[in-house]
């Protein structure tokens, strides 16, 4: 039935950059990174009438922007909301879009394109944005018409946030951002045909993992961010507690189960621990929950977990059998799913299996841990610092990293109570996220510390965040571990290319002098004796801070499996 003519006189009017931000209110964002320019400027003209309800946060760089989106997307469990101008603004957002795509972020990217009849033409910033980002988006779509926007930026916020979560990206040419239309309002999106974001769970698969599980005399549960994701984390607790059973974590799963939890054995892969990585070519059963396998986890696929039957959950089914086959593959939101084998599986005192973790985390202890964490030479360790910044914490809160040797004991060494307390670049691995992506988590999670630990090497990659910093007040203690190299490549060059250090001896600027510039406080530690009051009067301090830590050059991350190498083949030095 149509509309009556005194409806139709009365519906309201919008311009397509008014109907964007009226979809973002709907959606229930309050926060907005980006950068404005020529082909994006009429959304950022409507954007002014709009600032009691949408807070915008300008940074220095499109590809600090979508960093920032990231951090506030992990922080908060929300969707992040980037803005970025044509050809190099949409371009910068390139990297985070891979980045979000492969650690399942949900972002929603929109950006503004050149008038719809220059399409094509190699306009002034025309860039194809489309197919540039198809490979590393969830979903992208080109709008040319503004009565399209309401649907497809409700259709982009559904994908974005539903299923396994990830990056979306919306084109928007100026013409539809000018464009005026009857707004019929917003009505979100919650089904799209022949899209199933939950797969249907199929009892058969729920009773067959029972029955492996409680048949397995040593099985391990490995879990990634699909916990956190799936805002699963007190029904993977009752999990592993009533089987009793080991668990394990990825780097992106860890904080989702508390870090001194008896059950919690450590970390998967390459500079994981050593029980967990040892064992898993020893377990009789793997439980997988909400990981992929990836290859920094397996290390050598046709020397993993042989002996195991594998029990895969997974709400992604292309994950399930492409990296390692699964036994069984359960299919499905692991909220729902957990609580079903929770209810199947018999309660266990597992004891026994659980003290071989243990003998291991004694072995790694003496040999790695120890000599790290409290170091008897004059250089000072990554890991005492960690270490100091844990006991005045108390493993409250959230810790950003950068990529890299401080990347790998941050996750080793950090205490977390809660969870959505990690953001680190995980499977791009990408150098320079850390700084605006503790800004972001900042805003995502305002009540909480956030801490972003950087080496020296990411941190010149996108320091220019500091301005944001600056010009937002936004209180992100930042601890630069500063090695003097670009400390990964060189540990590889030192272990397999006979320390022929081929460009990775990187000189840095005077970093306390660079943050008093943009108005933040800091501080160089160069001893001991001064590292425990710096870290204290960094996090007593009010506002961002920045401490930088002189560490020893050559000091090398251990355990590790080497490339090419199985995961029981792990070394402690």
């Amino acid at each position: 039935m149509g509309k009556s003519k005194k409806e139709i006189m009365e519906q309201k009017q919008l311009t397509g950059s008014q109907a964007v931000l009226e979809a973002c209110i709907a959606e229930g964002v309050d926060t907005i990174f980006g950068y404005p320019g020529g082909a994006i400027m009429p959304i950022y003209d409507a954007l002014y009438d709009y600032k009691e309800k949408l807070s915008h946060i300008l940074v220095r760089h499109e590809q600090g922007g979508i960093h920032a989106g990231q951090g506030f997307a992990r922080s908060s469990g929300k969707v992040g909301v980037v803005f970025a101008t044509s050809g190099p603004g949409a371009t910068n957002l390139v990297t985070g879009l891979a980045d979000a795509m492969i650690d399942s972020t949900p972002l929603v990217c929109i950006t503004g394109q050149v008038f719809a009849h220059l399409l094509g033409t190699d306009a002034f910033q025309e860039t194809d944005v489309i197919n540039i980002t198809m490979p590393v988006t969830k979903w992208n779509y080109q709008i040319t018409d503004a009565e399209e926007i309401p649907a497809i930026l409700a259709k982009a916020f559904y994908l974005a946030r539903s299923g396994r979560p990830g990056p979306v990206l919306i084109d928007i040419s100026k013409n539809a951002q000018l464009q005026k239309f009857d707004y019929p309002g917003y009505t979100p999106c919650n089904h799209i045909r022949s899209y199933r974001p939950k797969p249907v769970i199929r009892k058969n698969y729920i009773d067959d993992a029972v029955a492996l599980i409680n048949n397995a005399k040593k099985p391990l549960v490995i879990f990634g961010q699909g916990v956190i994701l799936g805002k699963a984390e007190k029904e993977f607790k009752k999990f592993i507690e009533k089987s009793g059973m080991p668990a394990a974590w990825t780097i992106l799963g860890l904080s989702a189960l508390p870090t001194d939890h008896p059950q919690n054995v450590g970390m998967l892969g390459m500079h994981g621990n050593y029980g967990p990585n040892v064992l898993t070519n020893e377990c009789d059963v793997l439980i997988a929950v909400g990981m992929r396998f990836d290859d920094r986890v397996t290390g050598r696929l046709d020397k993993y977990a042989k002996q195991a039957k594998i029990i895969h959950l997974d709400i992604d089914p292309s994950e399930i059998d492409k990296n390692v086959r699964a036994t069984v593959g359960v299919w499905g939101d692991c909220k729902e799913t957990l609580p079903l084998l929770t209810l199947g599986i018999e309660q266990k005192d597992r004891s026994e299996w659980l003290a071989v973790f243990a003998d291991y985390a004694k072995q790694e202890y003496e040999q790695c841990i120890q000599p790290e964490m409290y170091p008897s030479s004059e250089e000072m360790t990554m890991a005492e610092v960690i270490r100091n910044i844990n006991e005045v914490t108390q493993g409250n809160a959230i810790m950003v990293t950068d990529v890299g040797q401080h990347q790998m004991v941050t996750c080793r060494y950090a205490k977390f109570n809660d969870t959505r307390s990690n953001v680190t670049s995980g499977g791009l691995g990408t150098m320079g996220f850390g700084l605006p992506a503790a800004i972001g988590a900042k805003f995502g999670a305002q009540d909480r510390t956030v801490i972003s630990v950087i080496g020296d090497g990411g941190f010149q990659m996108t320091l220019q965040e500091l301005g944001t910093i600056m010009q937002t007040g936004v209180d992100v203690k930042i601890v630069i571990l500063n090695n003097q190299f670009l400390g990964m490549v060189r540990q590889w060059q030192d272990l397999f290319h006979d320390k022929r250090y081929s460009f990775v001896d990187i000189q840095s600027p005077d970093y306390i002098m660079l943050a008093k510039s943009y108005g933040i406080d800091g501080a160089k530690v160069e001893h001991r004796k001064d590292l425990v009051a710096a870290v204290k009067t960094m996090l007593s301090h009010k506002g961002s801070y920045l401490l930088e830590v002189m560490v020893g050059k050559e000091n090398n991350v251990f355990p590790m499996v080497p490339q090419g190498c199985s995961v029981s083949e792990i070394r402690l030095k």
